[in-house]
């Protein structure tokens, strides 16, 4: 593959005031709440459940938890696991590992012992700081993993103290909502134990730019987990790119965002951990989502920035209604990890006064790689443009030195300053994504004359039926058109005549008759004969990830069993 730089039509598409490129990045992740502490000591950085944490107050927090890390053992380059929900705890271990050098290990706290333990097995961490409700996974782990150092965090902590007293209460609801949020644990480090600490030294030794942040475990283009090596420049450069893509959002205590994501995805990481901070903005924190919650925050502090997917707009616009709550204020609404229908887009900007935009990215690239223009020319059903300094093209996948002719379908290969250098301990899995300086995501696309980029589905997903592939995203859209199904899953089966055969399985939608050749007869006034699903399965619901995203493997898997 040829290592020239390809044009960028689409800097021509950019909204007002984004810039074309982006100066090289300095210093370190460090640095972002150094910077907002300085400009703003007395704005609000966090806020849970009511409890504010001024910009002054959580650096002087990051400092001694740095120093009770070190004290506890941790030294530059030393992986760190974090296994927390959003709380206020999670950003200060975050930047406090960070402070020391060491490098920051995200993982999911409800994933099973197996996951969990297939992680720590991989990056072999020896502290680990823990919610107090995944301790015992921790601590279960096999002798020959044995975790030396757990340090337990009851994120009740974090909270009013009038919440935590009623929490204390000797009532059933009381206990209940206690349960859910923490539990008694033995034979740990606490998190209070760790910030009695006297702060850091000033003169401690800080990060380097390229040095190692972050691990971020991803399934990646090949469907085994495996940790991204994401480096301090690899963030700033995609927090920049965030910046400067609103750059009508005000810094400061002019910008709200929710954290409604997980923090432990890259989606909710960079755009609530890294960005919030790096715009010294007032950073709302949910351990999970809860239109509720939300709601009772919109009222007096509307989101300025709300990073989403679908499903959750969904349900925030309906709650809403319902409630009678306004969103007017939220001016950006960015949604990821899967297609934002244009029918829920207009409701949604109707409410808010704002933008919603969708955008692309993979947990290798920080993770954000394209968003549509917060502007009147976004295009919907398009992931939008690569943000500054990201540079694409697409290419034949049977011939990477290819590239396409424009508008045609290929495989999209990227580089740009957020881009990873490759897998952690994995360097033959690293080889076979890149390709020249130039990162294989694993998806197919297509690209107009604008610069507008259109997924049309994952290479490791075609179906081949007959000598004919078929992107299941496509049958998907169809089924989805029908007015009795909610929503479909399509996926390969092993066909003794074809190769594999196309399969659905769809959730009807409420109070519809489950009339399946009702459902296929309609799909083939839209789609060619191969590509309609030979078999369609009814079921319940669809397995779907953290963040909402249907997992396609495992249907396969589970229809693989009927």
């Amino acid at each position: 593959m040829t290592t020239y730089d390809p044009p960028r039509p689409w800097t021509a598409s950019y909204a007002e005031g984004v810039p074309e490129d982006l100066p090289p990045v300095a210093g370190s992740l460090v640095d972002i709440v150094d910077a907002s502490a300085r400009d703003y000591p007395d704005a609000p950085a966090l806020q849970f459940f009511g409890r504010e944490t001024t910009y002054r107050s959580l650096h002087a927090q990051i400092e001694r938890a740095a120093a009770g890390l070190r004290a506890l053992g941790v030294r530059a380059g030393d992986p760190v696991a974090l296994v927390l929900p959003n709380c206020p705890q999670h950003i200060v271990a975050f930047y406090a590992i960070l402070r020391l050098g060491a490098v920051v290990i995200e993982h999911n706290p409800l994933y099973t012992p197996r996951e969990m333990r297939k992680q720590f097995e991989d990056h072999g961490a020896k502290v680990a700081i823990v919610w107090t409700k995944g301790v015992k996974t921790i601590q279960n782990f096999p002798a020959d993993l044995t975790v030396p150092t757990i340090i337990s965090v009851d994120v009740t902590h974090a909270m009013p103290v009038t919440t935590q007293l009623a929490l204390k209460l000797p009532v059933a609801k009381a206990r209940e909502a206690r349960s859910a949020l923490t539990e008694r644990v033995d034979s740990t480090v606490t998190w209070h134990t760790v910030m009695r600490a006297e702060p850091l030294a000033a003169s401690h030794p800080r990060p380097a730019t390229d040095d190692l942040a972050l691990i971020q475990y991803t399934s990646g283009t090949t469907g085994t987990p495996k940790g991204a090596a994401l480096t301090h420049r690899n963030l700033l450069s995609n927090a920049a790119q965030a910046q400067a893509w609103v750059p009508s959002i005000t810094r400061g205590t002019g910008c709200v965002v929710y954290a409604v994501l997980p923090m432990f995805h890259a989606y909710g990481l960079t755009l609530c951990l890294t960005f919030a901070m790096s715009m010294g903005a007032r950073l709302v924190l949910f351990p999970k989502f809860d239109p509720d919650l939300v709601l009772a925050v919109t009222k007096k502090h509307p989101a300025t920035f709300l990073p989403l997917v679908p499903p959750i707009a969904e349900r925030l616009l309906a709650a809403a209604a319902e409630q009678g709550v306004s969103l007017a204020g939220t001016e950006v609404a960015i949604s990821g990890a899967m297609a934002l229908p244009h029918e829920l887009v207009v409701p949604f900007e109707e409410a808010t006064g704002g933008f919603l935009v969708e955008g692309y990215g993979l947990s290798e690239c920080s993770p954000v790689l394209m968003a549509n223009p917060v502007a009147d020319n976004r295009v919907p059903g398009t992931v939008g443009l690569p943000l500054p300094g990201t540079e694409c093209r697409v290419v034949d996948p049977d011939d990477l030195t290819r590239d396409v002719p424009p508008g045609e379908r290929g495989e999209l290969v990227v580089r740009g300053p957020q881009v990873f250098s490759g897998y952690y301990g994995k360097p033959e899995e690293t080889e076979k994504v890149f390709v020249d300086g130039w990162f294989r995501t694993g998806d197919i696309v297509q690209i107009d004359e604008h610069g507008f980029v259109r997924i049309v589905d994952r290479i490791k997903e075609l179906i081949i039926t007959g000598g004919f592939n078929v992107a299941p995203t496509e049958v998907e859209i169809a089924l989805r058109q029908h007015p009795s199904v909610e929503d479909a899953a399509v996926v390969g089966l092993p066909s003794g005549h074809s190769g594999e055969e196309v399969v659905a399985a769809i959730v009807l939608a409420r109070d519809a008759e489950p009339d399946v050749e009702a459902i296929r007869e309609f799909t083939r006034g839209i789609l060619t004969p191969y590509k309609v699903p030979r078999r369609v399965f009814i079921v319940d619901e669809l397995p779907k990830s953290l963040i909402g995203k249907v997992l396609r493997r495992q249907v396969r898997e589970q229809l693989l069993t009927r």
